[in-house]
């Protein structure tokens, strides 16, 4: 007979097979101890583990750095957390105080810390409960000589219905055989939920006792848009859903036309297509894009156990450079504090980490961390077309500081008689409402800029993007922000200064079309979503979203 359950949608499509119930092997240990005069063998058998450990994390995130640079900083929280001084002291502690098997010491203090976490108001803090589960059954794994993962395998189609599912299971599952996913709990800002969609399977989270109310092996059809999942369903829902599928799909195949196309919109306007990227191992065609407009430099601080060298950064960068084939390329300088922190690096613990030290604040306190980069970034210069960005920059005084350093690096090569790019060009981050307000005068000190709409709409509105208690506050097209984006398109381009959109709100057919409406002709996006974007845009005549825009405003 057929059911149907609700839940929450996280990661659109429709799927229709059969179910597969995952529950994972428990891995927590009862205390067991060793015999006095082990202490410094069994610390050892932790260490060696600790390092196996993050070798692996380093592997999914240079992985995940070549699909989607965003969701790749899931791996390096989790590289934080296996090396998070707290933890490790408290794991010493059982070992060489208690006695404890390393196993045993693991799975002690790691489940101690996710329970603490899960009990906290905060959904964003009690979410990284699941990131300390996942990193403690990643030890454990290790400790008892167990393969790697149970989803990585399937001989035929299934929808996966678990509990919950931690980000390591998603990373590394099946994508060819899982249809979709459904699983007891999980929000839509969710490792799991991110990474689905980065996939591009369809998720339904939050669906109260899913796994009890459904076998293994029970055919299943999932409504990824609606929320909507029908348990054996009957012939008429299985064909509205599969004429649901079949839309879904021909909408998915008919943007893939305009994939390696110029984004020309219906009067013969043309967009310029970007992409972000996070490593040197991106590979996309370069004829689906037209330049890189976003070039993340912290995955070479992010994967090593100490700061990239100058080579190392010089050497990584012209491999972007000889890559993109001529295609301009932005390179950001490092942005580091906020949510991304470097293990062998002491940064400031902050109440608010995104209000702090973090990006050009950082890099001004670190004068040699910074010349280092801009030297590396400098040398790429001389092999084709570089710019450089300097993120959260928040008045003048900051271009014209940065500016400073970027010269002082100049100086050096120019001693050491290495070429460079003498007229590179210099641009800015506008992310921070201070310096969007004084765009008319931020161009003048510039060559360009990129916006990123992420950051700007979280300070802009003063809610937390990562936050789902506030997501009703944190709106990117809300009235200010689409106001403060016009007068920023409009300022740059009066003075014949290039400004791109590289944020969340460049990816999405919807709000891309606004984005062109108030001004915008330059849009960088994860490679994802440059489908998606240049058939949303071929919809239209420039008139008819800038109507759409004035309508917003």
């Amino acid at each position: 007979m057929e059911e149907r359950l609700q839940g929450n949608p996280v990661s659109e499509g429709i799927a229709y097979a059969k179910s597969y119930i995952y529950i994972p092997g428990t891995l927590t240990k009862a205390p067991g101890f060793f015999p006095k005069g082990q202490e410094e063998e069994k610390y050892r058998e932790f260490r060696e583990t600790c390092e196996k450990a993050d070798g692996e994390l380093v592997t999914l995130y240079n992985g995940m750095c070549k699909e989607d640079p965003d969701k790749a900083k899931i791996f390096s929280a989790h590289r934080e957390l296996l090396q998070d001084e707290e933890i490790l002291d408290e794991i010493r502690e059982a070992i060489c105080a208690e006695s404890m098997n390393p196993d045993s010491a693991v799975s002690k203090v790691y489940t101690e810390f996710a329970e603490l976490l899960a009990g906290v108001e905060d959904p964003l803090i009690a979410e990284r409960a699941a990131d300390l589960r996942d990193v403690r059954d990643r030890l454990l794994r290790i400790l008892s000589g167990q393969e790697t993962s149970k989803l990585s395998s399937f001989s035929e189609d299934v929808i996966l219905v678990a509990h919950d599912l931690l980000p390591s299971d998603t990373a590394t599952m099946d994508r060819k055989h899982i249809k979709g996913i459904l699983t007891e709990v999980g929000g839509v800002n969710s490792h799991s939920a991110i990474l689905a969609r980065s996939y591009g399977i369809p998720a339904i989270l939050g669906v109260p006792n899913v796994t009890e109310k459904i076998p293994t092996d029970t055919m299943l059809a999932m409504d990824g848009l609606t929320g909507e999942i029908f348990v054996t369903p009957g012939e008429e829902c299985i064909r509205d859903i599969r004429e649901k599928q079949t839309s879904f799909f021909r909408k998915k195949e008919a943007e893939k036309n305009f994939l390696n196309k110029p984004a020309i919109m219906k009067d013969g306007t043309e967009i310029k297509i970007g992409i972000n990227i996070g490593s040197q191992e991106f590979d996309v065609p370069t004829d689906r894009y037209d330049f890189i407009g976003l070039f993340r430099t912290e995955f070479l601080y992010m994967e090593g156990k100490e700061l990239p060298g100058e080579e190392t950064q010089f050497e990584a960068y012209r491999q972007v450079v000889q890559k993109a084939k001529g295609h301009p390329i932005t390179l950001r300088t490092l942005d580091i504090g906020g949510d991304k922190t470097l293990p062998y690096m002491e940064l400031p613990k902050e109440d608010n980490p995104f209000l702090g030290k973090r990006a050009i604040r950082l890099c001004f306190a670190e004068k040699e961390l910074f010349l280092t980069q801009l030297r590396a970034a400098l040398r790429a210069s001389a092999y084709g077309p570089l710019q450089i960005m300097f993120p959260m920059v928040g008045s003048l005084e900051d271009i014209r500081k940065a500016k400073e350093y970027l010269n002082l690096a100049k100086e050096q090569l120019k001693e050491r008689k290495q070429q460079f790019d003498e007229q590179i060009r210099i641009g800015i981050m506008i992310e921070i409402p201070a310096i969007a307000l004084i765009a008319d005068l931020a161009a003048e000190e510039v060559d360009f800029a990129s916006i990123g709409s992420n950051d700007l709409t979280q300070y802009l509105s003063a809610a937390d993007r990562m936050n789902p208690e506030v997501a009703a506050y944190y709106k990117s097209d809300s009235t200010a922000m689409l106001r403060l984006l016009r007068f920023v398109f409009q300022e740059f381009s009066k003075r014949g200064k290039e400004i791109s959109v590289c944020g969340e709100m460049a990816g999405n057919p919807e709000t891309a079309q606004l984005l062109v409406g108030l001004g915008a002709r330059k849009l960088s996006m994860s490679s994802g979503n440059i489908a998606g974007v240049k058939a949303k845009l071929a919809e239209c005549t420039l008139q008819e979203l800038t109507a759409l825009a004035e309508k917003k405003l």
